[in-house]
C-alpha cells in the first residue's frame, strides 16, 4: 500500500471515528449539561436534534461539492470546522450557544462524512475497496462502543466540557494534513454545475422528515406538519431533478439498481439496529433494574462481534459476493431482534446482542462496498452522501417507531415489527451484484470465469 493510500485510509477512518464517538458520548453528557447550564429537557434534546437535522439535510449536497472540488479538500475543511465547533461547544456559556454550535458542527460533519468514502473510491481500485471499508467499519464499531465508557469517565473526572475537547486535536491534525499534503489529482467533471435549487429542496425535505420523526412521540400535530412539508418538498425535488440539465443526483447513481438496493438495506438495517437498542435499553434499565454502566456491559458482545465481522466480511464478499453475504446478514439481524424480543436473562441478552453486532457489521461493510464500488469516481461523493443519509435517517426512523410501538403495545410487539423491517430490507439483496467483488490480493475475475456477467 502506497504512502498516499495509507494516509487516505487513516484520514477516512479518523473522520468516521470522530463522528461516531461524538454521537455516542453525547447521550452520557446530556444530564450533566442540563444540570450545569440550567437547561430544560427540550433544550437538551435540541443539542442532538439540531446536529442531526443539519448533518442529514446536507450530506448529499456535500458529497456533490466533493465530486466537484475534490474530496480531500472538502474533508480537510470539514475536519477543521468540526474541530473548531467542538472547541466552541466546550467553551459555551449557555445552552443556546451549545445548540447553535451543534448546528455548525453538523454542517462541517456533513462536509467530511461523504468525503471519507469519496477519498477511498478515488485512491483504491474497485477490487481493493473491501479491506479499507472493513477497517473503517471496525473502527466505527470500536468508537461507538467506547463512546459511553469514555464519556462517562470524562464527565465524572473532569466535566462535560472535556467530552467535546476530545475531538479537537485529531480533527485539527487530520484537517491540516488533508489541506497540506498533496494527493492524487482528482479528475473534475467537465461542465457540471452545482444544482442549488435541488440541494435546497432536498435539504428542506430531509430536515422536515427528521424533525417530524423526532417530534413523533410528543407532538402528533407538529409531526404531521413536518411530514407534509417533507413530502411536498420531496415531490418538488423529484420534478426538478427530472427537468434540470445538471441534477444533484447523477443518473449513473440513481439509475443503478444495485446502489438503490444497498441504500435500502442500509436504511432498514440501521432502523432495526437503532430501534432495537433503544427498546432493549429501556427494558434493561426499567424492567431488569440495571444501571447505565451495567447495561453498557451487556452490550459489549455487540461491539465485539461488529468489530470482528467487518474484516471477515471482506473475505466473504470475495468468495460469495454481496448478494448472498448481505442477504444472510440481514436475516441474522432479524433473528437477533427476535431473540432480544423474548430475552429475559443476561445470557440471552448477550447472545442477542452478539448476533445483532455480527449481522449489522456485515451489512454495513457489504452494502457500503456496493454503493462505493458501483458509483463512478466522478459521482463517489454523491454516492457516499446517500449512504451517510441512509444511516442517519434510519436510526431516527427506528427509534421513533420503537418508541411509539413500545408505548402502545410493549417490548415484544415493538421488536417484532423491527424484525419485520429487517426482513423487508433483506429482499433488497436480490438486486445486489453476485460474485463480482474481486479478490483483495489478486486481479478481478469477471465474465464467464466468475460465473456471472461482467460488471455493468
Amino acid at each position: 500500500m502506497t504512502v498516499h493510500r495509507r494516509l487516505v485510509l487513516a484520514s477516512s477512518v479518523a473522520g468516521a471515528a470522530i463522528v461516531a464517538l461524538d454521537g455516542t458520548v453525547l447521550t452520557v453528557v446530556q444530564p450533566t449539561l442540563q444540570r450545569e447550564l440550567g437547561a430544560s429537557l427540550a433544550q437538551v434534546q435540541w443539542t442532538s436534534t439540531a446536529y442531526l437535522v443539519a448533518v442529514a439535510s446536507l450530506l448529499v449536497s456535500a458529497g456533490r461539492i466533493g465530486d466537484r472540488y475534490g474530496h480531500q479538500r472538502v474533508f480537510g475543511l470539514g475536519m477543521l470546522g468540526f474541530g473548531v465547533a467542538s472547541a466552541g461547544i466546550g467553551l459555551a456559556p449557555g445552552v443556546g450557544w451549545v445548540i447553535g454550535l451543534r448546528v455548525v458542527q453538523g454542517v462541517f460533519g456533513a462536509l467530511l462524512q461523504p468525503a471519507t468514502l469519496g477519498m477511498l473510491r478515488a485512491a483504491f481500485p474497485p477490487d481493493r475497496l473491501g479491506l479499507p471499508i472493513a477497517v473503517r467499519t471496525s473502527v466505527i464499531g470500536v468508537a461507538a462502543a467506547a463512546g459511553p465508557l469514555v464519556g462517562g469517565a470524562l464527565v465524572t473526572a473532569v466535566g462535560w466540557r472535556a467530552v467535546f475537547f476530545l475531538n479537537v486535536v485529531p480533527s485539527l491534525l487530520f484537517g491540516v494534513l488533508a489541506l497540506t499534503v498533496r494527493g492524487q489529482r482528482q479528475r473534475q467533471p467537465n461542465g457540471i454545475r452545482f444544482d442549488l435549487p435541488g440541494a435546497l429542496l432536498l435539504a428542506l425535505s430531509l430536515a422536515s422528515l427528521i424533525q417530524a420523526l423526532v417530534d413523533l412521540p410528543g407532538s402528533s400535530a407538529g409531526s404531521s406538519a413536518g411530514l407534509a412539508v417533507s413530502v411536498a418538498a420531496g415531490v418538488a425535488f423529484v420534478r426538478h431533478e427530472r427537468r434540470t440539465a445538471h441534477p444533484l443526483l447523477p443518473p449513473d447513481v440513481v439509475g443503478s439498481a444495485a446502489i438503490r438496493g444497498a441504500l435500502g438495506m442500509l436504511l432498514t438495517a440501521s432502523a432495526a439496529f437503532s430501534g432495537t437498542l433503544f427498546v432493549v435499553t429501556y427494558f434493561l434499565q426499567d424492567t431488569m433494574g440495571l444501571g447505565p454502566f451495567q447495561s453498557a456491559l451487556r452490550g459489549l458482545p455487540l461491539a465485539a462481534t461488529m468489530v470482528l465481522a467487518a474484516p471477515a466480511t471482506a473475505v466473504v464478499l470475495r468468495r460469495v459476493g454481496a448478494r448472498r453475504t448481505a442477504g444472510v446478514a440481514m436475516t441474522v439481524v432479524a433473528l437477533a431482534v427476535l431473540v432480544l424480543s423474548r430475552a429475559s436473562g443476561t445470557v440471552a441478552v448477550c447472545g442477542g446482542f452478539a448476533l445483532l453486532g455480527a449481522g449489522f457489521g456485515t451489512v454495513m461493510v457489504a452494502a457500503t462496498q456496493v454503493v462505493v464500488r458501483e458509483a463512478a469516481v466522478e459521482s463517489a461523493g454523491v454516492a457516499g452522501g446517500l449512504k451517510q443519509t441512509a444511516v442517519n435517517v434510519g436510526p431516527t426512523l427506528g427509534v421513533a417507531a420503537g418508541s411509539a410501538l413500545m408505548a402502545g403495545s410493549g417490548r415484544e410487539s415493538a421488536l417484532g415489527m423491527l424484525a419485520a423491517v429487517a426482513l423487508t430490507g433483506a429482499l433488497a439483496c436480490l438486486v445486489l451484484p453476485g460474485r463480482t467483488v474481486a479478490s483483495l490480493t489478486h486481479p478481478p475475475v469477471t465474465g464467464d470465469r466468475a460465473g456471472v456477467p461482467a460488471r455493468r
